[in-house]
C-alpha cells in the first residue's frame, strides 16, 4: 500500500503540486531573508525582493501584497490539503470521475479571494500605523485583539465543524460528490478557511515575513487537520494564545 501511494504521487499533478509548495517557500524565503543576504544574491536581484516584501500606500504596494499573502496562502495551505487530495486521488484510482486541477483551481480560488481580504487588511492597518511597512504589528492592543480573537476561535462551534470534515476527507467527498470537482475545490476551501483563518491572521502579530512564524503556524495547522492528534491540540492552542493575549494586554498598560 505505501509503494502504491509513494508511485501514486509521482504523477505529473503531485509533481506539479510539490513544485509550487517548494516554489512559493523559496521566494517567500528569498522576501524574508536579510538585507545583507539579499545584497549577494545578485542574481535574483536584491532590490527586486526587497520592494516586494515593502508595503508601500498605494495600488503597487497593495499588489505587492496580496502576491504576498497568495504565496504565504500556497506554502502554508498546501501542506495541511495533502490528506484531502490524496483521497480525492484514490477516488480517482477507484474509478471515479475526477479532475484534481478543477479541484485545486476551486480550492485556490477561495485562498486567493483571501489573500485580497487579508491584504486590504494590511493595507488599512499600516495607513492608521498599527503595522510597520513590513507587516509586523506596531500596537500591543493589536497584538492582543488578534491572539485573543484566534484564541477564542480555537473554541468555537464553526471551528469544531470545519475541523470535522478536514479530518474525514472521504464523508466530506461523498457528502458532495455529485456537485463535481469545480464546487468541491470550493468547499474545500471554504473548510480550510474556517479552519484556518485567525491563524493565518497571526502574521500580523508574528510578522508577516517572518519565516520561523510561518514555518510554525504550518505545523499547527496541519497537526490541527490529523484526526488522532489535532483534538488534542485544538483547545490548548487556544488556552495558549488567550494566555498570550492577556500578558500582551497587561504589559500594555
Amino acid at each position: 500500500m505505501l509503494a502504491h501511494r509513494i508511485r501514486a504521487m509521482a504523477a505529473p499533478h503531485w509533481l506539479a503540486l510539490f513544485g509550487v509548495i517548494l516554489a512559493a517557500w523559496g521566494i517567500l524565503y528569498m522576501m524574508a531573508v536579510p538585507a545583507d543576504l539579499r545584497d549577494a544574491a545578485n542574481i535574483y536581484g536584491a532590490e527586486f525582493w526587497r520592494d516586494l516584501c515593502t508595503l508601500t500606500p498605494d495600488a503597487a504596494g497593495f499588489g505587492r501584497m496580496v502576491l504576498m499573502w497568495v504565496l504565504m496562502s500556497a506554502a502554508m495551505m498546501a501542506p495541511t490539503v495533502l490528506p484531502a487530495l490524496a483521497t480525492y486521488d484514490d477516488l480517482g484510482h477507484s474509478g471515479a470521475q475526477t479532475s484534481m486541477w478543477r479541484l485545486i483551481g476551486g480550492y485556490l480560488a477561495v485562498w486567493i479571494g483571501y489573500s485580497l481580504l487579508a491584504a486590504g487588511a494590511q493595507m488599512a492597518l499600516f495607513r492608521a500605523g498599527l503595522l510597520d511597512p513590513l507587516g509586523r504589528s506596531a500596537s500591543a492592543l493589536l497584538s492582543a485583539a488578534l491572539l485573543g480573537v484566534a484564541g477564542l476561535y480555537q473554541f468555537s462551534a464553526l471551528k469544531e465543524a470545519c475541523l470535522s470534515k478536514c479530518r474525514m476527507p472521504l464523508t466530506f467527498f461523498m457528502q458532495h460528490w455529485d456537485e463535481g470537482p469545480w464546487r468541491n475545490g470550493l468547499r474545500l476551501g471554504l473548510v480550510c478557511l474556517g479552519c484556518c483563518w485567525a491563524l493565518m491572521a497571526l502574521a500580523f502579530v508574528g510578522g508577516v515575513m517572518n519565516l520561523a512564524f510561518m514555518g510554525l503556524a504550518t505545523m499547527l495547522m496541519v497537526l490541527e487537520k490529523l484526526p488522532e492528534i489535532g483534538r488534542w491540540i485544538t483547545r490548548p492552542l487556544g488556552a495558549a494564545l488567550l494566555g498570550a493575549a492577556g500578558w500582551m494586554t497587561f504589559t500594555a498598560f
